[in-house]
């Protein structure tokens, strides 16, 4: 069975042929009106239930007009509904499901819940955030690069401030696609080891570079995202934002990185905080494009999940 749980548990060949996928799947809808449906209606017929134990916006609409638009029908669950691993068991609540849907994606907080679901569910089961990883995010990322630049292979790619589960997806994609990866943060906000090791031990270049100038120089994408949590209490956000400030990314910083380097951000950003308006509005912005390749890259790998 095709989970897609996180990146590095997925093999390079299938990622890469995920992302062909989405670019193939986002030409063919050129000059489409946005909610038209796919000529191929590959998930016609199909049920994906979306759990949303966590909030969100851009998650939540891509993977529902996505399903959609591939002629599936989403069923939306909200972890207050579910009360996920509270009444009843995650593994029972996995094996319920799949007598009713053919695919489950979770956005949910601990990995755990995430494994578990995988675990006992008996249709494929996709990651759509967890504390620890967010690889939706990152496919959607590597198909935005590549059709600003071309292949990402050998590319150099800079994450300036807190090493998240964003952070850690992009080290799982770089042992997986190739490319070399500098983070430049505090050293209490360094991404976790392990996954700084899976990325060395695929042989790509990982840095740890404190000046954020210095990180920077050469560097083909720079990458950030939010400060805090909503869940931060304030003296925590303000300990974030005194850590933090030194690795905000604005035009001097960008001025350092290649003439053509692109700028990325998740969203949703918090504008004059981990990014300027500035670098956002910029020329080397891509955000706008990341955010729609949400839909093409989850619509691929779904599409791979399924084998449709």
């Amino acid at each position: 069975m095709n989970h897609f749980l996180d990146i590095h548990k997925t093999d390079p060949a299938a990622l890469r042929g995920i992302i062909d996928s989405a670019a193939k799947m986002k030409a063919a809808r050129s000059g489409r009106n946005r909610g038209a449906p796919d000529d191929d209606q590959p998930l016609a017929g199909q049920m994906v239930a979306l759990i949303f134990e966590k909030p969100s916006t851009r998650t939540r609409v891509s993977f529902d007009v996505g399903v959609r638009q591939m002629g599936g029908q989403t069923m939306l669950l909200s972890g207050q509904e579910m009360q996920l691993g509270h009444g009843e068991t995650i593994a029972d609540t996995a094996r319920v499901l799949s007598r009713y849907v053919d695919l489950i994606m979770i956005r949910t907080f601990d990995e755990s819940v995430l494994i578990e679901m995988a675990d006992y569910a008996d249709v494929p089961v996709i990651n759509g955030l967890t504390d620890r990883t967010h690889p939706c995010q990152i496919m959607a990322d590597i198909l935005t690069f590549e059709e600003h630049r071309g292949p990402i292979k050998g590319k150099k790619v800079v994450w300036s401030g807190d090493g998240n589960n964003v952070c850690a997806s992009l080290l799982h994609a770089a042992g997986q696609f190739g490319f070399d990866l500098t983070f430049t943060g505090p050293a209490q906000l360094d991404p976790e080891a392990e996954f700084i090791g899976f990325a060395r031990d695929a042989g790509v270049r990982v840095s740890i570079e404190r000046d954020p100038h210095k990180a920077v120089e050469g560097a083909d994408l720079v990458v950030t995202d939010t400060w805090v949590s909503m869940h931060d209490s304030q003296s925590a956000k303000e300990r974030r934002h005194n850590m933090l400030r030194p690795y905000q990314v604005n035009k001097a910083l960008m001025s350092a990185a290649k003439p053509d380097a692109l700028f990325m951000h998740c969203l949703p950003a918090h504008r004059e905080e981990e990014v300027t308006s500035e670098v956002m509005d910029g020329p080397h912005s891509v955000v706008f494009d990341e955010a729609e390749n949400r839909l093409h890259a989850q619509k691929a790998v779904m599409r791979w999940c399924l084998g449709v």
